[in-house]
C-alpha cells in the first residue's frame, strides 16, 4: 500500500467509526431500500446455498452485520468481519436469538496482507470458507489487491466471492444526474425525461462523500474502472461465472424526490459479480 492510500484508509478508518451509529439507525435490522430491492434479490441468485449441508461463510465489512444475519438465517455458519470495532459491537448487538451460534465476529483490515494471512493460516485447520461476501463496500476500500490475493488460500475449491457495489458506470467515477421535461410525452402529458452525464471514468482519483444523508463525518469512495475492478481477482486465477446489474423499478420510484436514484429505472445503481476457485 503506498503512502497516499495509507493515508486515505486511515481516515476511512476512522471515518466509519464515526459515522456507525448513525449508519446502524439508517439501515436497521432489516435493511433499507437498497437491500430489499437490489442487494438481497441479487445475493439470493449468485450465493449457493447447498441442501442439506451447512455452508461455512465468511463477510467482510459487516457493517451492522446485516449480511451476516440473513446468511444465518439461511442456516449457513457465518464469520463476520469488520475493520471498525465500533461496527462489530452494533452487529452483536443485532444478532438475534434463533442466530446465537451461528455467527462469530473479528476485527479485520481487508486491506492488510498480513491480517489475511494470519485468517487463512487459521482457516486450514477447520477447513475453508464455501462462500465469501463483500457487500456494498469495495468503493470504499482503498486497495482490493491483498484481499483479492488471499480468496484462494480462504476459499475452498469451487467456494465463491461474491461482491456489491455501486456501479462504476453510473455512480462511482461522478455521473451526474440531470432531468429534463418534455411537454409532450408519448401520450400527449409532460414527459419526465432522466439520464445521467459521465464525464470521466477511466481516472477519477479518491474523492470525499456520503453513503446517508446526514451522516457526522464523510467518507472516501475509491472509483475503480470494470477492468481494473475484474483484473485484480482474475489476477488470483479466479474465473467470474455471474454478473448482474441490478437497478430499481417503477413500482420502486419516488414520486416526491424527482432526483433520487430509485427514479432511475433504465440505469443500473449496482453491480453484483461472483468469482470462483475452479483450481
Amino acid at each position: 500500500m503506498s503512502a497516499s492510500q495509507s493515508t486515505q484508509h486511515e481516515e476511512s478508518v476512522t471515518s466509519w467509526s464515526k459515522n456507525a451509529d448513525y449508519w446502524d439507525n439508517g439501515i436497521g435490522q432489516d435493511g433499507n431500500k437498497y437491500w430489499k430491492r437490489l442487494q438481497q434479490p441479487s445475493l439470493e441468485r449468485m450465493v449457493p446455498f447447498k441442501p442439506g449441508k451447512e455452508t461455512r461463510a465468511l463477510e467482510i465489512a459487516t457493517g451492522n452485520g446485516l449480511v451476516a444475519r440473513w446468511l444465518a438465517s439461511k442456516g449457513a455458519s457465518v464469520l463476520a468481519t469488520d475493520v471498525s470495532p465500533e461496527m462489530l459491537e452494533l452487529a452483536a448487538r443485532r444478532e438475534m436469538p434463533e442466530h446465537k451460534g451461528k455467527i462469530s465476529y473479528r476485527q479485520l483490515d481487508a486491506t492488510s496482507p498480513v491480517a489475511l494471512s494470519k485468517l487463512a493460516a487459521e482457516d486450514a485447520t477447520v477447513g475453508r470458507f464455501d462462500v465469501i461476501i463483500m457487500n456494498m463496500a469495495i468503493m470504499d476500500v482503498s486497495t482490493i489487491e491483498p484481499l483479492a490475493a488471499a480468496l484462494p488460500t480462504l476459499l475452498q475449491k469451487g467456494g465463491v466471492f461474491v461482491a456489491t457495489l455501486l456501479h462504476p458506470v453510473f455512480f462511482t467515477c461522478g455521473a451526474q444526474r440531470s432531468i429534463r421535461l418534455v411537454d409532450y410525452g408519448p401520450d400527449g402529458y409532460p414527459e419526465i425525461i432522466r439520464a445521467k452525464t459521465i464525464e470521466k471514468y477511466l481516472d477519477v482519483p479518491p474523492y470525499h462523500g456520503v453513503a446517508l444523508y446526514g451522516q457526522p463525518a464523510q467518507q472516501f469512495y475509491f472509483h475503480r474502472p470494470l477492468h481494473e475492478l475484474f483484473s485484480a481477482f482474475f489476477k488470483a486465477g479466479l474465473a467470474m461465472d455471474a454478473m448482474e446489474e441490478p437497478a430499481f423499478t417503477a413500482e420502486d420510484a419516488t414520486p416526491e424526490r424527482l432526483e433520487a436514484s430509485s427514479n432511475y429505472t433504465q440505469l443500473p445503481a449496482l453491480l453484483s459479480f461472483r468469482m470462483r476457485r475452479v483450481v
